[in-house]
């Protein structure tokens, strides 16, 4: 018994010296002196033409804000100017909304972090080379009908009804697939590379052809022939000059310039497409 009231006795102290911490939490913080932090914001507005785009300069203090710059923006909108427009949802890197150029590298609002120099403003502008609709957020509509004519899906010769069977694939033909798939169309590769600047009408750019290259290069794909007869022209894959820029501000850590690098082999013949390591034909009769 005696036993039981000393680690009673030892809990209550334990749990006060918590609760005091806890209440002594806001002091603490309105203690700290304000780090204040310069963000210089692109921003334009298409409801007042006459008004060229400009950077706003907002302070943030970064005691009262989160890491992130996906954070300082969120700050800035509910509290400064609700009038900022950008995109954002997931906040884990995965959806690709808030791409954006910050310092001067395309990459995730959501993912990079704020650079705590007091003294350097961060700017921060919408990814270049793309039309603005307002303040951060670029038109998406052509990368994404660039994505659209790559037929980014799994296309089958064999006619078999969908959802009655699976399309097997070995796994060394699955391991192919990694390096691709994770790919979340954000267009930061797209964007920062110069070829798609003089020549994105025709050129698909890193983002659509490694995606082309996840579906020419799946074991379960039959069209492989006719994806790569859509490329043999000078401008779809040829005008990429191999200057890395994509692999190098992937926010997602892929290799674009490789994947185009395969698909350029394929095209002139020096490498060709493994059989499948599965006959799926065969397992399901």
């Amino acid at each position: 018994m005696a036993h039981e009231l000393q680690l009673l006795k030892l809990c209550r102290g334990t749990f006060g010296q918590i609760r005091g911490l806890h209440a002594s939490a806001p002091a603490l913080a309105k203690s700290k002196s304000a780090r204040m932090k310069t963000f210089g914001v692109y921003r334009w507005d298409p409801d007042q033409p006459e008004k060229k785009p400009y950077v706003k300069n907002y302070q943030v203090d970064l005691n009262a804000c989160g890491p992130m710059v996906l954070d300082a923006l969120i700050k800035i909108k509910n509290e400064m100017d609700p009038t900022l427009t950008f995109r954002r949802s997931c906040r884990e890197g995965i959806c690709g909304s808030c791409a954006m150029n910050i310092g001067g590298v395309n990459t995730l609002a959501c993912i990079s972090k704020i650079d705590t120099n007091l003294g350097k403003t961060s700017k921060i502008y919408p990814l270049p080379h793309m039309y603005v609709v307002k303040d951060l957020v670029p038109d998406m509509n052509h990368f994404y009908n660039q994505y659209r004519s790559i037929e980014p899906w799994l296309q089958r010769h064999d006619q078999k009804k969908v959802g009655d069977q699976q399309y097997l694939q070995s796994t060394k033909d699955r391991d192919k697939l990694d390096g691709l798939y994770e790919c979340i169309l954000c267009a930061c590769c797209t964007t920062s590379c110069p070829s798609y600047w003089w020549n994105g009408q025709k050129y698909l750019g890193p983002a659509v052809l490694m995606q082309a290259y996840r579906w020419i290069i799946d074991s379960r794909d039959d069209a492989t022939k006719k994806r790569l007869e859509k490329m043999t022209d000078s401008y779809s894959a040829y005008r990429c000059h191999t200057i890395m820029n994509c692999t190098k501000t992937c926010p997602k850590g892929l290799n674009p310039g490789l994947a185009i690098a395969e698909i350029k082999k394929l095209l002139c013949g020096m490498a060709k497409k493994d059989p499948p390591g599965l006959n799926t034909t065969a397992l399901h009769k």
